[in-house]
């Protein structure tokens, strides 16, 4: 059974993920008309929404069914394009964003967990790892691929570029909805939600307060991530306006997503350096990055945009050595989504603040 489960989880991510409109839609708003500090504020709408539902939907997924939730999931993306379709108003696209956002709440962790199971219940366990990277792969290939059909989104415009995205999410909810549910012993425990989730925040809390290093490598690393994430992010919007074609916004996306994962491939060799010198590193790279942006040439700005990325997840990985580590593992995914709220936190109030200095 796991071998035909995993194959299908593969399947969900590679065409789940393979949404040109999405992975464009900064540049969709700023075409159409929206300014960068809208854009922003939609972005921390994002964050704010995510935050809210980070813990309650990992609740869900383990008292209702990983299945079901993965379905929910689609079923989110799909009101989330069809809103951006019918848009015409902030309104609009703000309910559409927040409807992105439950659906990424959704889907995170309640993926590798069904996985997870599907190898349990066959005594397979030991093949979790190379679940977790072969699905990585197709993460990153499909949103690669998505990217370079940022030109094509422009070019059809966001109606016709968003009803894309909904061909490829139907067929992505056709694919959660032939998965086979897999329920642990666990699903019998006795507490209710409201009690699991004040656990976990019991939990996180003890932990984050006794322990000062984790806390600052949370908090360093969540600064650096959501400066890069932002300079990215706002660079779908600058870049045409600096006059990069559209044609090309695509493959100039790919290139700063190709920084990433150079960051990912050479941290590993640093793994014996001190965490406060690729701090450094990593924060002055970003710096430039951010830089970068006010320029207005948009090679520099594809330079900037590579180095920030290169920076973020050169520091993101040791990061996560450094927090598995320290982390008991009876708090593991518990202190991961706390180092998530983290992130969320400052997006939410960074967004906003840089889309207003950028604009």
């Amino acid at each position: 059974m796991s071998k035909k489960q995993i194959n299908k989880l593969y399947l969900l991510t590679a065409v789940g993920y393979f949404l040109p409109a999405g992975s464009s839609w900064v540049a969709l708003l700023a075409l159409r008309g929206f300014s960068v500090l809208e854009i922003g504020l939609l972005e921390s709408i994002f964050h704010i929404v995510s935050f809210c539902f980070e813990l309650p939907s990992g609740v869900i997924a383990d008292v209702f069914g990983r299945k079901k939730t993965l379905v929910l999931s689609q079923v989110m993306m799909l009101l989330s394009g069809g809103l951006m379709i019918l848009s015409d108003s902030f309104g609009t696209v703000a309910l559409a964003i927040g409807c992105s956002a439950l659906s990424y709440n959704l889907a995170s962790g309640t993926r590798e967990a069904l996985a997870y199971d599907s190898l349990k219940k066959d005594g397979n366990e030991g093949a979790y790892n190379r679940f977790s990277s072969t699905e990585m792969m197709f993460y990153r290939i499909t949103q690669s691929a998505a990217t370079l059909c940022a030109g094509l989104a422009l070019w059809l415009g966001y109606r016709k570029a968003y009803a894309l995205d909904l061909l490829f999410g139907l067929v992505a909810l056709f694919i959660a909805g032939s998965l086979q549910e897999v329920m642990e012993d666990t699903k019998t425990k006795n507490n209710s939600s409201r009690e699991q989730l004040c656990e976990v925040v019991k939990e996180s809390w003890t932990f984050l307060r006794s322990n000062k290093r984790a806390r600052t490598i949370m908090i360093t690393n969540a600064l650096i991530g959501a400066v890069s994430t932002l300079v990215l992010f706002f660079l779908q919007a600058k870049l045409p306006l600096a006059g990069l074609d559209g044609a090309l916004l695509g493959p100039a996306l790919f290139v700063m997503g190709l920084g990433a994962a150079a960051g990912a491939k050479i941290s590993q060799y640093f793994s014996g350096s001190s965490y406060v010198r690729m701090l450094l590193a990593s924060g002055v790279g970003v710096l430039f990055a951010f830089g970068m942006t006010f320029t207005g040439r948009p090679y520099l700005m594809i330079l900037g945009g590579f180095v920030g990325a290169l920076s973020d997840d050169f520091l993101e990985v040791r990061t996560d050595v450094l927090l598995n580590e320290m982390i008991p593992s009876g708090q593991r995914a518990t202190l991961i989504s706390v180092s998530s709220f983290l992130f969320c936190v400052v997006m939410i109030v960074m967004s906003t603040l840089i889309g207003w200095i950028m604009g």
